[in-house]
């Protein structure tokens, strides 16, 4: 990462036909709710104060979605990169945490307090982290301006493994952050080569 790259924010996209549903996402590509489009709606203007030069949306409609709110409102660039998709959690694809709990008792909290530990076909956090600041890295390619900030629409499984690769965290520590909510946001800054945490799970509430 060069130096002109001063700031990330790292936004998780609106509710979801699944998280209404209270089912697990990963791949899959569901679609947001009109509470999920609200939600990027009024979040867009608070994200916007942030002035990002450019925004890097996931693949999946649900991140590319509601990134498009925020770059439609401010005329700025939108890349889509599928480095930035949500964990893959395999068979647990469609579930509610009930039928998971069901079918593979015990597993499930095993994966909430264990990063490298994956779900059968699917991956790790500490994968996701790896892919993740692969796009971070790539940034020290382009040519910004000091002091520009890039945006990152993303998921927030990825938001939280990204943000503790970022800040150097031991990996036995990453389940201590706690959840992003739906159109909230992570605000890493970089100084000194290294990246701080200006803000976590910030949002807009009304």
């Amino acid at each position: 990462m060069t130096d002109g790259v001063r700031r990330l924010v790292l936004w998780r996209h609106g509710e979801t036909d699944y998280n209404a549903a209270g089912r697990m996402q990963g791949h899959l590509d569901s679609a947001l709710t009109p509470v999920g489009w609200n939600q990027a709606r009024f979040a867009a203007p608070a994200l916007a104060r942030f002035e990002p030069a450019l925004v890097i949306a996931s693949d999946l409609h649900r991140a590319t979605d509601t990134a498009t709110v925020l770059t439609d409102a401010i005329g700025v660039p939108l890349q889509i990169d599928k480095r930035l998709r949500e964990t893959h959690l395999g068979e647990w694809q469609g579930l509610t945490g009930e039928e998971v709990d069901r079918d593979w008792p015990g597993e499930r909290h095993r994966w909430r307090t264990d990063a490298t530990w994956a779900p059968p076909g699917g991956e790790s956090r500490v994968d996701v982290a790896a892919r993740a600041a692969e796009v971070v890295a790539d940034l020290q390619g382009m040519s910004p301006s000091p002091g520009d900030t890039v945006l990152l629409a993303a998921h927030g499984g990825l938001i939280i493994a990204l943000t503790a690769h970022l800040l150097g965290l031991p990996v036995e520590v990453w389940p201590q952050l706690g959840g992003i909510a739906n159109c909230h946001w992570v605000e890493l800054a970089r100084r000194d080569g290294r990246w701080r945490l200006a803000a976590y799970n910030a949002g807009i509430t009304g």
